[in-house]
């Protein structure tokens, strides 16, 4: 590939992104036309490095990555898993930790010991499809939701649900717990499979620049 290519890379928004920024930083890579919040820029450049970075909705970012609009993405676990697009995952930032987990109130814990036929509601139907079928063999009804997906098991819309859990005051608040732990998440870097080896050189030193400041950083 020619030294002009500009290496793209897609930040899934909000907090996500700035813990990525400043991660980059910590390598050298700085971009601060993104520090300017009155810009309405959708794309920022490092013109020394080549580098172009974007702002996306996080579950767009794999889909900017599998199609190559972008060669390296930075987006929670939860994404890619229930995204499944065809890239390379490579890296774990060790930011942005929580847990997929399923919640409800403490008397569904029987329907899951007994692996009754339940309803699960969630934003995340993939990641709770193969919880559910591939590892507990427990057949269920999913309702898909997009936001709110305590109020679900309260007004009686489902059994359980299957969400992301940082602290989980919002669902003691809602007099709900954590029933069981789906997988631990975090942010993850990916890489477009043809930009890995079309562009190795350059993603490779990136990644082991990523890796090694993490590793100072613990």
């Amino acid at each position: 590939m020619s030294e002009d290519r500009y290496l793209t890379v897609a930040l899934g928004k909000g907090r996500l992104a700035k813990s990525a920024m400043e991660i980059f930083e910590a390598i050298g890579i700085t971009c601060e036309e993104m520090k300017d919040k009155d810009s309405r820029k959708l794309i920022f450049v490092n013109e020394e490095y080549k580098m172009r970075f974007f702002l996306s909705k996080g579950p767009d970012v794999p889909t900017y990555v599998e199609y190559g609009a972008a060669d390296i993405g930075i987006v929670g676990e939860d994404t890619i898993l229930e995204e499944a697009r065809n890239v390379y995952e490579v890296l774990d930032l060790g930011f942005g930790k929580c847990r997929m987990c399923v919640c409800g109130p403490k008397e569904a814990q029987e329907y899951l010991n007994h692996q009754e036929l339940i309803r699960v509601a969630t934003k995340y139907p993939r990641i709770a499809k193969n919880y559910f079928y591939n590892r507990k063999g427990q057949t269920i009804d999913i309702i898909k939701l997009n936001g709110s997906i305590e109020l679900a098991p309260i007004v009686g819309l489902s059994e359980v649900i299957v969400d992301i859990v940082e602290t989980g005051s919002t669902l003691r608040e809602n007099g709900l717990v954590v029933l069981e732990e789906v997988c631990p998440l975090s942010a993850r870097v990916i890489v477009n499979q043809v930009s890995m080896k079309m562009e190795n050189e350059r993603i490779t030193k990136i990644i082991t620049d990523l890796k090694k400041v993490l590793e100072e950083r613990k």
